[in-house]
């Protein structure tokens, strides 16, 4: 029976149920022996607009290329992804090749280096022989079960990386859940600013006129017509039920089971982003600017931390 030095923990898959971000950022390594060779697989992700794989394997393994790009693909969605494969044989005496011109291609840059550092250069061909894929098992190829070993290998890489991306999401979905509910808090201070608003501008209107025009110089009937053509163009209202509703939608989106929601929650953010500044321009009104500027802060820091999500 061969030797499995490892546990398989299934992986995460698109419709995971579980109510919660992920980060981009993971980190995940699965190692195990089977009969005389040992696998190692490593994986690991940073943030990045598409997915972006560089994928290091040996030889061997170049006719499962394709293969092994679809499975990391199909399992991590987004992300800058670098997935290094290595095999190492266990004592087992097998025949040898030479990949002579990867070994003319490494000689020089190692001479130029010896010249530089003023170290000897005996040991040189020794030192392209332990070079990555300068030395090779000739012909050799993975049978049917190892290469099942190995894909069983690599998704448990893939499982450790998301469960990784999972614990990086928690903190962050808290920290947006924490600058929504700040933006929510102020849009509240500006439903309680906006009666004194508008007297503010009345009053302010009515003192010009009584200063530059007269008391007896203008007609009141025109003034409040005036008046409320003026304050229905400044009214934000309706900016600030929308952003209402937004602030709702973001936290309904990160609630979903959907893993992959950063760009949908990016967008949200956006839209938050128009409704506060339309609000602001419209604004005047110095309390109405502050709860402005104060939102404002929470919503760039937000854009912030979804860069990070999945």
């Amino acid at each position: 029976m061969p030797l499995l030095t490892y546990y398989f923990i299934p992986l995460f898959t698109i419709k995971t149920g579980i109510t919660m971000l992920y980060s981009m950022t993971g980190y995940g390594r699965s190692e195990a022996t089977f009969k005389d060779k040992t696998f190692l697989v490593e994986v690991k992700s940073l943030n990045g607009k598409q997915f972006d794989l560089r994928l290091n394997i040996p030889s061997l393994l170049k006719p499962y290329e394709v293969e092994i790009r679809n499975k990391l693909n199909e399992s991590l969605f987004r992300g800058s992804v670098e997935c290094t494969i290595s095999i190492k044989s266990n004592g087992v005496a097998k025949p040898v090749s030479i990949n002579k011109e990867l070994a003319k291609s490494y000689y020089q840059p190692i001479i130029e280096l010896a010249n530089e550092l003023g170290i000897e250069k005996e040991n040189i061909l020794s030192t392209l022989l332990k070079l990555p894929d300068v030395v090779f098992s000739s012909n050799e190829v993975l049978t049917d079960e190892e290469w099942k070993s190995l894909t069983d290998l690599i998704q448990q890489a893939i499982t450790h990386l998301i469960k990784h991306r999972q614990e990086e999401g928690k903190s962050i979905e808290k920290d947006l859940l924490e600058r929504v509910d700040a933006i929510e808090i102020q849009q509240a201070q500006i439903e309680k600013f906006e009666p004194n608003r508008r007297t503010k501008i009345k009053d302010g209107l009515v003192k010009l006129l009584e200063q530059y025009v007269g008391t007896d110089k203008y007609d009141n009937n025109r003034l409040e017509q005036e008046l409320i053509y003026y304050i229905e163009k400044i009214d934000i209202s309706e900016e600030r039920v929308r952003l209402n509703n937004h602030c709702a939608y973001f936290k309904t989106v990160i609630k979903e089971s959907e893993p992959a929601k950063g760009k949908k929650l990016s967008f949200i953010l956006q839209e938050m982003g128009r409704e506060i500044n339309t609000t602001g321009s419209k604004a005047n009104d110095v309390d109405i600017q502050k709860a402005v500027i104060l939102m404002k802060d929470e919503l760039e820091k937000a854009k912030e931390q979804i860069l990070n999500v999945l």
